[in-house]
């Protein structure tokens, strides 16, 4: 889970990254334990390691207001959750082979939505018979679509024929409520639209989502298609599919991105705004230019790179290497810019200062769409632009309502420029979304220690392994973890380790 930076987060030790958990063991299965008390919004989970996302196993996580604080919008007649993602015939792991040896993954063969395939609607292009996602709803009612890109590398337009899309939410902050006829959403992202059903219904309409900044000579072929279907409706969606933005316009996306903003008047988790927190006049206190670049050869291997460092995973997860005292796992010596130097592998971590206030600056060097991702925390989205960033690029930056979210996308040959507030104690994972850069080593973490030592103890049901491998016990023998008691509710989550895998890693 991601929240701003003046609420209470998510306990470190529930993280799920391979940072701060050991994979779940075959056959076994682990419960996740967490509060939501300041937490709103749309959220997803999915699995953390060996590419295993491209395979599915994710979902959605709603969290509602608490009923004191009203919703900035009148409540909807209906909530609707869309897993958006693109789709390959390989499976993850040929996928995974494949980028080991630097093939890259190319254009998707199909985007899903809800897992399904295309609505038969051009019989040049898609063929009959596939299964496709309805979404029913009833002629003048308004309902909330939260929409999650869940997919593997690939930026999508979401749209939906003759309706307009009424932001009002991303990922835990209610944003200014503005009408898009479609929107880019990246990898990784959520957003939340109100959607008013006020066409006729002579007929169904299209819901499409379809590949951006994807070099291919025949995109159309890997749309994805579902159906909005009004309850009245005199017969089945008809017509070309609604235009998606030129692809050529470069700076559609990128306008797009800086129209979102935060709505400071509206109260979130706490009877409070949103802007109360002025994030623009705190003094920046460490600053981070964080340099990636395409897959290249390192040490006789393809890797990617965050500031010319490859992130090396340990057999010993960071937070138990640091828990239990075992030396050597992890170095906190992560540069804050770019060094003159070749790259290299390592198990490299920036060195954070509770409660300092943190410039990160994302430039990318790739020639795709990255989207990058800061467990335990919201940042402050303030800049983006095309070119390199530098000292005079801060003149640009929105202080006042950036919107505060836990992904951001960074345009190929662009920056993208964030804030946060390291309130949150523990060791967080900071990571690209795209998930053949991020397997690739393009990610670290940020250790935050709280001198007076506030953090939750190890859990009961906390699986060892690496270094600590004897400590673990036959899970018959454990017991599940349980927190401190409080008002507040608590979410559980049960994984089971079908394959030596971690899952259950929180995106939000």
């Amino acid at each position: 889970m991601c929240r701003s930076g003046i609420q209470q987060r998510k306990d470190t030790w529930q993280d799920g990254v391979s940072g701060t958990n050991c994979p779940i063991p075959a056959s076994w299965n682990w419960t996740y334990e967490f509060q939501v008390k300041d937490q709103i919004g749309s959220f997803f989970y999915f699995p953390s390691l060996s590419f295993q996302r491209a395979a599915g196993g994710y979902g959605g996580i709603t969290i509602n207001n608490r009923n004191v604080i009203p919703l900035p919008f009148a409540t909807p007649d209906g909530d609707i959750t869309l897993f958006i993602s693109d789709w390959f015939i390989k499976s993850h792991k040929e996928l995974r082979k494949e980028i080991e040896t630097g093939v890259g993954l190319g254009a998707p063969d199909g985007i899903l939505i809800n897992g399904l395939g295309p609505y038969h609607y051009d019989n040049a292009v898609v063929s009959g018979g596939i299964t496709y996602q309805t979404v029913n709803v009833e002629s003048g009612k308004t309902y909330r679509l939260r929409v999650h890109n869940v997919g593997v590398s690939t930026s999508l337009n979401f749209r939906i024929q003759s309706h307009n899309l009424l932001l009002v939410e991303t990922e835990g902050s209610y944003t200014v409520q503005q009408n898009y006829t479609s929107l880019d959403i990246h990898v990784g992202q959520s957003y939340s639209f109100l959607v008013t059903m006020d066409q006729n219904a002579s007929s169904d309409y299209y819901i499409v989502a379809s590949p951006r900044f994807v070099n291919s000579s025949d995109s159309s072929k890997s749309v994805g298609v579902s159906v909005l279907h009004y309850s009245n409706s005199q017969g089945p969606a008809s017509g070309p599919l609604p235009d998606p933005p030129m692809e050529s316009d470069t700076f559609f996306s990128m306008s797009q991105a800086r129209s979102i903003r935060w709505n400071v008047s509206a109260g979130a988790a706490r009877p409070n705004p949103q802007g109360s927190f002025k994030y623009g006049e705190i003094t920046v206190t460490d600053v981070f230019v964080l340099h990636n670049r395409p897959a290249e050869l390192i040490e006789g291997k393809w890797r990617t790179t965050l500031s010319g460092i490859s992130y090396l995973a340990p057999s010993t997860p960071l937070k138990l290497a640091e828990q239990f005292n075992i030396p050597g796992v992890f170095k906190l010596d992560f540069p804050n810019k770019m060094m003159n130097r070749p790259a290299k592998v390592d198990t490299s971590v920036i060195n954070g200062t509770y409660k300092a206030f943190v410039e990160i600056i994302f430039q990318n060097n790739d020639t795709t769409v990255q989207s990058y991702h800061l467990d335990g925390y919201a940042f402050f989205v303030v800049g983006m632009d095309y070119g390199l960033w530098t000292e005079n690029s801060r003149s640009t930056y929105n202080k006042w309502d950036g919107v505060a979210r836990c992904t951001t996308q960074v345009f190929p040959g662009a920056w993208t420029a964030i804030l946060v507030f390291l309130d949150n104690p523990g060791i967080w994972n900071l990571r690209a979304q795209n998930l053949d850069s991020w397997y690739l080593g393009q990610e670290t973490y940020i250790n935050v220690v709280n001198p007076e030592n506030s953090e939750l103890p190890v859990p009961a049901n906390t699986i060892f392994c690496g270094a600590l491998s004897p400590l673990q016990k036959d899970q018959a023998r454990r017991v599940n973890f349980s927190c401190a008691p409080s008002l507040m509710k608590t979410m559980k989550l049960i994984f089971i380790g079908f394959v030596v895998s971690l899952l259950g890693n929180f995106l939000r």
